[in-house]
């Protein structure tokens, strides 16, 4: 069964975009997404799971991340409230030393403020270097969801590793 592919309207949108900038490392596409005050939260024990508050702070964290890890993300599923957002993303990336590209599966939650920035993220996913990580059994593929060779969703085109790297 594969899911239709909504117009990237309201959150998705917002979200689509805060990722089309961590995934390109463009640090101004970011800004224009996330509040000044933003605070960006990590499941612990994953590296880096100290949070991360402040727009400008939290874009050129994603943009260093980017540039050592080689990381596209892509919306996979949304819950789409009026201040809330609950997604399913993928991150491709190439661990350190590998050459291979790694899928690393997990959730988000978000809130925005009036204005339609992102004020809060909360992140949970289980980071590994010599493996996928994703739910077992589930038909990733079948919903349309990103998949190896193809670094895009229904739900969002997203940027390819070849156009983050321009």
């Amino acid at each position: 069964m594969t899911a239709p592919a909504p117009q990237a309207t309201g959150h998705l949108h917002t979200i689509s975009r805060y990722y089309d900038g961590c995934s390109s490392g463009d640090v101004g596409l970011m800004r224009t997404t996330l509040a000044d005050d933003v605070v960006h939260f990590f499941l612990a024990p994953n590296p880096g799971s100290k949070p991360v508050r402040g727009g400008e702070h939290l874009a050129r964290y994603w943009r260093k991340v980017h540039g050592m890890i080689d990381a596209v993300w892509i919306v996979d599923h949304i819950l789409d409230g009026d201040a809330e957002a609950v997604i399913e993303w993928t991150m491709f990336w190439t661990p350190s030393g590998t050459g291979r590209r790694v899928a690393t599966r997990g959730a988000e939650w978000f809130t925005f403020g009036e204005d339609g920035r992102i004020t809060e993220i909360r992140s949970y996913y289980r980071q590994e270097t010599d493996r996928d990580t994703e739910l077992d059994g589930f038909p990733y593929a079948d919903r349309g969801y990103s998949r190896h060779g193809a670094e895009h969703s229904a739900r969002h085109p997203g940027t390819t590793a070849e156009e983050a790297r321009r």
